[in-house]
């Protein structure tokens, strides 16, 4: 575990290591036998360095961004604004950071939320409209979370996109890679994703289309509309 040197960061390590402690003294010899080899290392940057955690801080600036852009303008009793953010939360854990196995057949990504739940998170189907009356609270809500998402998607999915031109090059496309599917109206919580089955290269010999296997079946989709998840 990774994370700056917060003072709850801090307790929770302490606590946890307490806690594992009781637990190998007060379990059956054979629990003790299996999980006393697995426990856990949590490391922390130096205090006072936020700027050594760019990688979970550049996500904290990105949400906090978009919150503030989509409903910063508005007013909230204590238990709309927790909704609001709690429904914000599972969108950024849904969101897929690798294959979770080296199974070509395997669509199901690994995602924060298996970090968390040890199960991809799972969201209730709900009918989203911009036209949702701002009169109703509720809707008022729904329809946030349905433009922060958008908003965050697309800038999540513009990062795994990223080309560096003319720096160095970056390696096509090929069959079993696992991608994400550049899909717009999908709700808040859901991903599109896929395994490339066939790649066409243009004149150039780099590949600009590729055939997707999906749970719905194969697709066409541009080189531009795909982005690889990298093995972690």
């Amino acid at each position: 575990m990774f994370s700056d040197n917060g003072t709850n960061f801090v307790g929770a390590n302490r606590l946890l290591a307490e806690e594992y402690t009781q637990f190998l003294q007060s379990a059956e010899q054979h629990l003790v036998e299996k999980y006393n080899i697995h426990g856990f290392s949590w490391h922390f940057i130096p205090p006072q360095a936020p700027h050594m955690g760019g990688i979970w801080e550049a996500a904290v600036k990105s949400m906090k961004t978009h919150l503030r852009k989509v409903a910063g303008h508005l007013k909230y009793t204590y238990e709309e604004f927790s909704t609001l953010l709690v429904r914000i939360e599972s969108i950024l854990n849904s969101r897929p950071l690798s294959p979770i196995n080296e199974d070509p057949s395997e669509l199901v990504p690994l995602t924060p939320g298996h970090l968390l739940r040890g199960a991809p998170l799972m969201a209730i189907p709900e009918q989203f409209s911009d036209n949702l009356s701002l009169m109703n609270r509720w809707q008022r809500l729904k329809t946030l979370q349905l433009h922060f998402a958008q908003r965050w998607k697309n800038e999540y999915i513009t990062e795994l996109q990223r080309r560096y031109k003319w720096k160095k090059t970056q390696r096509d496309l090929k069959p079993d890679d696992f991608v994400v599917i550049k899909e717009d109206n999908l709700p808040p919580t859901e991903w599109r994703l896929g395994r490339v089955v066939k790649v066409f290269t243009g004149k150039d010999f780099k590949v600009r289309v590729a055939e997707i296997r999906t749970q719905n079946g194969i697709i066409i989709r541009p080189v531009v509309k795909l982005c690889i998840l990298p093995n972690c």
